[in-house]
């Protein structure tokens, strides 16, 4: 009676050790979970520069992606992919917007409304997510400034060119004073030893 027992005890045993390793092979095999990098989670950029939104993803079924734009004026959606198929881009992005295989966009020629957060969404077709952030600011050239700076040292040349003018001239009109004073005195002079020499 008890050696039976035991048999069905240990092929149980043997059942169950090889159904948990079929699902350990069935949960290898089965493609699962997305990994996303973001490796510059901050840009800088200036009025009409062309950036790039840099990603890599990395999954063993096939993935959609999907960037967004979220400012203070709403969310817009830029553009969704899956890989190897399609591509749809928002009529906003349409001519601004190129796409890599990686998961990268490069946006072209931003504005200051291209300034915000830039969510990017990694979807693998077994229902598995993965989520990354970009934070963009865009700061604008100010080109008033500087015509300020390029008008106000226009005009301190001219003044100091003025006034380099007007103390040449000065220089001059002090010099021939200068020589017809002289030459009153020497006339003078010159009078004063000939009367002199006259009374003498």
């Amino acid at each position: 009676l008890m050696r039976p027992l035991q048999g069905c005890r240990g092929r149980g045993v043997v059942v169950g050790t090889v159904t948990l390793c079929l699902a350990a092979g069935w949960a290898l095999q089965t493609p699962g979970g997305v990994s996303l990098v973001v490796p510059q989670p901050n840009i800088n950029a200036t009025v009409a520069q062309n950036i790039l939104l840099s990603v890599e993803y990395s999954c063993r079924g096939v993935a959609t992606i999907e960037w967004k734009h979220v400012s203070s004026w709403g969310t817009t959606s830029i553009v969704e992919w899956r890989s190897g198929n399609y591509v749809n881009i928002s009529t906003v992005y349409k001519d601004r917007v190129t796409v890599f295989e990686n998961g990268s966009i490069q946006l072209q020629k931003v504005g200051m409304r291209d300034a915000g957060y830039y969510f990017v969404t990694v979807t693998e077709e077994h229902g598995t997510n993965a989520y990354g952030t970009i934070v963009v600011n865009v700061y604008e050239i100010i080109y008033e400034d500087l015509h300020f700076v390029a008008v106000l040292f226009a005009f301190l040349a001219a003044v100091s060119t003025v006034l380099i003018c007007f103390m040449w001239l000065c220089n001059k009109f002090l010099h021939l004073f200068q020589k017809k004073t002289t030459h009153k005195l020497t006339a003078s002079t010159t009078e004063e030893i000939e009367l002199e020499t006259i009374e003498c």
